[in-house]
C-alpha cells in the first residue's frame, strides 16, 4: 500500500455507505426462494453472500483494528469462503433472511461508527478500501447471478447517470490501431493510492510492435463465426476447448437463440433482438480462442493489452514508453462520457460509443462495457510477495485461470483502472466478458 495515501473519515464513510446501498439494491427485491436459489458452480446463494460481505468488514476492520470478538460465534466457519466449501453454502445453518440483513446492517453501523471519532491513517484507509472494493466485486457478481438465473434486471437508484445521447446507436468501429513496441513497465506502482497483491510490482517487459482492434468483437462479427459452423469445426478449437464444447454441447454463445433468420439474446428475464454492434458477451476463453482461429487473428497478451490501454504516445530514443496512464484517456477518474461503468445503463453500448474514452492509439472502450479476455494465464508478477492483508485474494488461483482486463458495465468506476487484473477459469460464460483481437 502507499504509505502516504489517506482518505478522510468522511470520504471513507461515503464509500462504505454507497457500497452498502448498492448491495441492498441488488438483493432487496429477491423472493425468499431466490435468496437461496439453485445450487450451481458459478453462483453463491445470496443468503450466504450477503453475510459473507458483512463478515469481511467485520474481519478486516472491527476485528483487525479493534480486536473485537465476533458478532456471530461461528461466523468464520459460516462465511469465510476458504473455510466453508462452495457446495456446502446452501445447506449451512445460516441465519434467516431477516437475521442476515440485521447482521449486515449492524456491521455497517459499527464500521461507520468507528470513523466518527478520529481521522484514519494510511493502514486504516487501505483496509477500508479493501473492504469496500471486496463488496464492489461481490455486487458485480450479484449482477452475474441475477442474469444467470433469469431474474429481473437490478434496479439502481438514480444518480449522476449518463446523458441520453450516449444511448443512441453508434455503430461499429472497424480497423486496427498501430501500437508501437518497446520496453514497458507492466503492473502497478507504489505511487498508486491502492493496488491489489497481484499488481505488485511494475516490472520491465519488452513488447514488439503490434496491431490491435480498435474495438471489441461485436455480436454481428461473432454471428459470422457461428453461421459458418464455427462451433462444429474441430480444427478451430484447442484440445481443451473442444473437450469443453463437446461436454457443454455449445452451438452458439450462452443466452442466444435463433428466431427464423435472426438471433435473439436473453437479457436477464427478457428476450431481445441481438444488437449487431454491441460487443459479444457471455463468451468464454475457449470460444474467444476459436473465433480468433477462424478470423485469422489472436488474443492480446496481457502486456500488450496494458500497453495499448495505458501508454502515452511516442517513445524516447531508447524505445522506452515515456509515460503510463492510469486510465486509457489519462489520469482523471472515469466519467459517463468516457466509460460505461457503475451499472448506469444496465447493459452494453455499441462499440463505437464514448470516443472521449479512447486510448492514445485510438482503441475504444478499454475500460468498461465488457471485460476482455487476454491470451495470458494468471500468474504472479516477479515482485509478488504474500504480504497483502487478504492473503487468499490471488495466491490460490495462480495457474489455472486466464487474465481479463478492463471492467464491464457493472464494474464500479472506483475499482477499475488499467492495471487491474481480473481472472476466471477459461470455461466461464456467466461473466460479462468479451474480447478484442490482434493481427497475427
Amino acid at each position: 500500500m502507499n504509505p502516504e495515501f489517506k482518505l478522510s473519515a468522511e470520504q471513507l464513510a461515503a464509500l462504505v455507505t454507497d457500497a452498502r446501498r448498492r448491495t441492498r439494491e441488488l438483493v432487496d427485491d429477491l423472493s425468499a426462494g431466490q435468496w437461496i436459489g439453485p445450487q450451481l458452480s458459478v453462483v453463491n446463494p445470496p443468503l450466504w453472500e450477503v453475510g459473507h460481505i458483512a463478515n469481511f468488514y467485520e474481519t478486516f476492520l472491527l476485528r483487525e483494528l479493534e480486536d473485537r470478538p465476533p458478532l456471530i460465534e461461528n461466523g468464520n466457519e459460516l462465511y469465510n469462503s476458504f473455510v466453508i466449501d462452495h457446495d456446502d453454502r446452501w445447506d449451512a445453518p445460516l441465519p434467516t433472511r431477516q437475521g442476515t440483513l440485521e447482521y449486515s446492517d449492524r456491521i455497517g453501523e459499527e464500521v461507520l461508527r468507528r470513523l466518527g471519532d478520529h481521522e484514519p491513517d494510511a493502514r486504516e484507509t487501505y483496509l477500508y478500501l479493501l473492504a469496500v472494493y471486496h463488496e464492489d466485486m461481490h455486487d458485480e457478481a450479484f449482477t452475474y447471478t441475477r442474469h444467470t438465473l433469469g431474474h429481473a434486471p437490478p434496479r439502481f437508484a438514480p444518480g449522476n447517470g449518463p446523458p441520453a445521447a450516449d444511448a443512441v446507436p453508434a455503430g461499429p468501429l472497424p480497423g486496427d490501431a498501430e501500437i508501437p513496441g518497446g520496453q514497458y513497465m507492466l503492473g502497478g506502482t507504489p505511487q498508486l493510492p491502492f493496488v491489489f497483491d497481484n499488481e505488485k510490482w511494475a516490472y520491465p517487459v519488452q513488447v514488439a510492435p503490434f496491431r490491435m482492434a480498435k474495438a471489441a468483437v461485436t455480436n454481428a462479427e461473432f454471428a459470422g463465426f457461428v453461421d459458418e459452423r464455427g462451433y462444429t469445426r474441430r480444427e478451430l478449437w484447442s484440445y481443451e476447448g473442444w473437450r469443453w464444447r463437446i461436454r457443454s454441447e455449445a452451438e452458439h454463445p450462452a443466452y442466444w437463440r435463433r428466431r427464423e433468420s435472426h438471433w435473439q439474446r436473453r437479457h436477464y428475464d427478457a428476450w431481445v433482438e441481438l444488437e449487431p454492434h454491441h460487443p459479444v458477451v457471455h463468451v468464454n476463453w475457449y470460444e474467444a480462442e476459436a473465433y480468433c482461429n477462424w478470423a485469422g487473428r489472436r488474443l492480446p497478451a496481457e502486456p500488450e493489452w496494458e500497453l495499448a490501454a495505458s501508454a502515452a504516445p511516442g517513445v524516447d530514443g531508447n524505445g522506452i514508453q515515456p509515460g503510463k496512464r492510469r486510465y486509457p484517456w489519462g489520469d482523471t477518474p472515469p466519467t459517463p462520457h468516457q466509460a460505461n461503468l457503475d451499472g448506469a445503463r444496465l447493459g452494453c453500448l455499441d462499440v463505437a460509443a464514448l470516443p472521449q474514452g479512447d486510448t492514445a492509439f485510438g482503441c475504444r472502450q478499454m475500460i468498461g462495457n465488457v471485460w476482455e479476455w487476454t491470451a495470458s494465464p494468471f500468474y504472479p508478477f516477479p515482485g509478488y510477495i504474500v504480504d497483502h492483508p487478504y492473503k487468499e485474494y490471488s495466491a490460490p488461483w495462480f495457474g489455472d485461470q486466464k487474465v481479463l482486463r478492463g471492467g464491464c458495465w457493472a464494474t464500479r468506476a472506483r475499482l477499475i483502472r488499467n492495471t487491474y487484473r481480473n481472472f476466471f477459469t477459461p470455461e466461464r460464460r456467466d461473466v460479462f466478458a468479451g474480447f478484442r483481437t490482434c493481427a497475427l
